[in-house]
């Protein structure tokens, strides 16, 4: 075995380069719930990412969150990965928008029983 090719190269080069464009927007809204969850006082990004709006400042966060995850999918016409990686942040912003479109922000979730 001898050293790669030009053509090995390439083949390497195409197949990993849609892995790390799609792991690239994770990674930065990873980083990006975790610092909002944590100005935002919750203790966890998974107790962020699950509770319903309940200032104007998180309702323009869920906006803001929702609209970066479209334009990321949006990217996903030109390189496809993107697609995936915007899926995401369209997911929660838009749930977290459909909350407090409904009112949901308005009451505790933990003071509410369970059915």
């Amino acid at each position: 075995m001898g050293p790669l090719g030009i053509p090995e190269m390439m083949i390497l080069g195409l197949g990993l380069l849609p892995f790390l464009l799609f792991l690239i927007p994770v990674a930065l809204f990873a980083l990006g719930f975790k610092r909002r969850a944590a100005r935002l006082g919750y203790a966890s990004v998974g107790a962020y990412l699950a509770a319903a709006p309940r200032s104007d400042a998180e309702k323009r966060d869920a906006v803001d969150l929702a609209l970066k995850g479209l334009v990321i999918s949006l990217l996903g016409l030109i390189v496809p990965p993107f697609v995936l990686g915007g899926l995401i942040p369209l997911f929660y912003g838009g749930r977290k928008l459909v909350y407090a479109s409904l009112g949901l922000g308005l009451i505790d979730d933990a003071d509410e029983p369970r059915a």
